[in-house]
């Protein structure tokens, strides 16, 4: 049966395997956009620190590292402005649908530009436009159900199979072309796959609900003059900072986690003292134990493009059938997974109901089971160079993605449940945020990875995130009693 929405009643008898049918428009989109993003993200690492033979830039693997530590961290840290901007500008859709424009112009701008040029505006251009990208598209998700649905945490896990189809093919066909043509063919391939996703919103984006074309909480537009004035000074402050020195490659992973840090801070006192009920306020509070175990999380998963991304290159053996295989395959080894296994948890938490675990407990187990992917890494130290199975990798990254499902899907969907009402976005921000703090620490962690020496490496952080994960799970029922009936 077709559940009503908070916001929307879908119609009935017309279902997108069980869930709401317009589920299937952000469920497209995002499959386009994942496929552009991470098929850059597969190409764009190697291409920085590869040596101009190999038709790369040349740039240190350590910084190279930190600079997609710190761009990744940015994707996410412009959430903020993106969830501004359709909260109190323009409304969910107007703002996704501007925010892939964006998207597709730095992928452009990778294929065309030459150097580290084309490095600095492709990856500033996709950081804005997948921050606002990414906050709208969730909210529109979440704002196909009720609070109370019990398909809503199986709705958001198949919007994730949609994420994950493309985050499989994009890096397999890019690495195609960047092994077979060169990188900058890979880099247009992502624009082409963005262009797609644009033309399928635009035919579907007026079937969604009125709820994500209005504005929760439009801004006061006297004010507008002095938030144009902020905008131009935080760039200006930008551009001399570069200009000066104070902020160049070396110092830039460092400088986003505080960025990161401040803005957190930020964000909660804003939501906080924003005159929201008791209610609402105490639902806030819950979810700052669980931002803190989502920032642990991604630390780790995000090092798939940093630190694994080199082990995949210098540790792994790529051998098939007498063939090596593109360094970037190995970016779609975790959709496979997630491909396979999404449906599977979907089933698992529709069946469930409600005596499926709590919110809390499946993010202590999420950040648990991610520290303990990377001690999987020990058993193989010392194989040498691509002396590494690539079926211990792939065993490796299964226990990613349980990890990534307990927690990422679930995530998304908590934050638009324990969500004030007209901070809906910006509460969906607020999780991206916990993202893009895990995904910058990646970009300072993953300058310390040595891989002729990583037992330590691994053996720390896998350590110290398991130890989060019980201290989660000794704080569950707490945590479960400030959301306020919410699970």
């Amino acid at each position: 049966m077709c559940g009503m929405s908070g916001t929307t009643t879908p119609a009935r008898g017309r279902t997108f395997f069980g869930q709401p049918f317009e589920l299937s428009t952000p469920f497209a989109v995002e499959l386009w956009e994942r496929f552009s993003f991470y098929g850059m993200q597969g190409i764009v690492l190697i291409y920085m620190y590869y040596t101009l033979s190999q038709g790369g830039l040349g740039i240190d693997k350590g910084v190279a590292s930190g600079i997609m530590g710190a761009y990744g961290g940015a994707v996410y840290l412009f959430t903020i402005i993106g969830a501004w901007i359709a909260d109190r500008l323009l409304g969910a859709d107007r703002t996704l649908f501007g925010s892939a424009i964006v998207v597709m112009l730095g992928h452009i701008a990778l294929a065309l530009i030459p150097g580290v040029a084309g490095v600095g505006v492709g990856l500033v251009l996709i950081a804005l436009g997948s921050g606002g990208l990414k906050a709208t598209a969730t909210t529109i998700v979440g704002g196909l159900y009720s609070r109370d649905d019990p398909r809503r945490d199986a709705g958001f896990s198949l919007y994730y199979l949609g994420v994950n189809l493309g985050a499989f093919f994009g890096p397999l066909l890019t690495g195609l072309l960047q092994s077979s043509l060169g990188f900058h063919y890979g880099f247009g391939l992502a624009a082409v796959g963005m262009a797609a996703g644009l033309v399928q919103y635009a035919i579907r984006r007026r079937k969604l609900p009125e709820s994500v074309r209005h504005v929760t909480n439009p801004v006061d537009r006297r004010r507008l003059p002095l938030i144009g004035v902020l905008v131009l000074v935080a760039l200006a402050v930008i551009v001399v900072a570069v200009l000066t020195g104070l902020l160049n490659v070396d110092n830039l992973p460092t400088v986003v986690v505080a960025i990161v840090i401040l803005a957190t801070i930020g964000y909660f006192v804003v939501i906080l003292s924003s005159g929201i009920t008791a209610q609402e306020r105490s639902r806030v509070f819950a979810f700052i134990p669980l931002f803190i175990g989502s920032a642990v999380f991604w630390s780790l998963y995000q090092q798939q493009f940093t630190v694994v991304t080199v082990y995949s290159d210098e540790r792994l053996d790529r051998s098939l059938f007498g063939w090596e295989m593109p360094v970037s395959w190995v970016q779609s080894i975790n959709p496979v997974f997630i491909i396979v296994l999404s449906g599977v948890f979907a089933a698992i938490w529709t069946k469930l109901g409600d005596r499926q675990p709590s919110t809390p407990t499946k993010f202590a187990l999420g950040t648990g089971i991610m520290g303990v992917a990377f001690l999987l890494f020990l058993p193989f130290v010392g194989t040498g160079q691509n002396g590494t199975p690539l079926l211990a990798l792939v065993g490796i990254l299964l226990v990613f993605t349980i990890a990534e499902l307990l927690l990422s899907p679930v995530g998304q969907s908590v934050a638009t449940k324990l969500a004030p009402p007209k901070f809906q976005t910006q509460m969906v921000a607020l999780f991206f945020l916990s993202v893009s703090l895990g995904t910058a620490v990646t970009g300072v962690l993953s300058q310390y990875y040595d891989p002729t020496d990583e037992a330590p490496y691994f053996a720390v952080l896998g350590l110290v995130a398991v130890a989060v994960g019980v201290v989660l799970l000794v704080l569950a029922k707490p945590v479960l009693k400030l959301m306020r009936g919410i699970r």
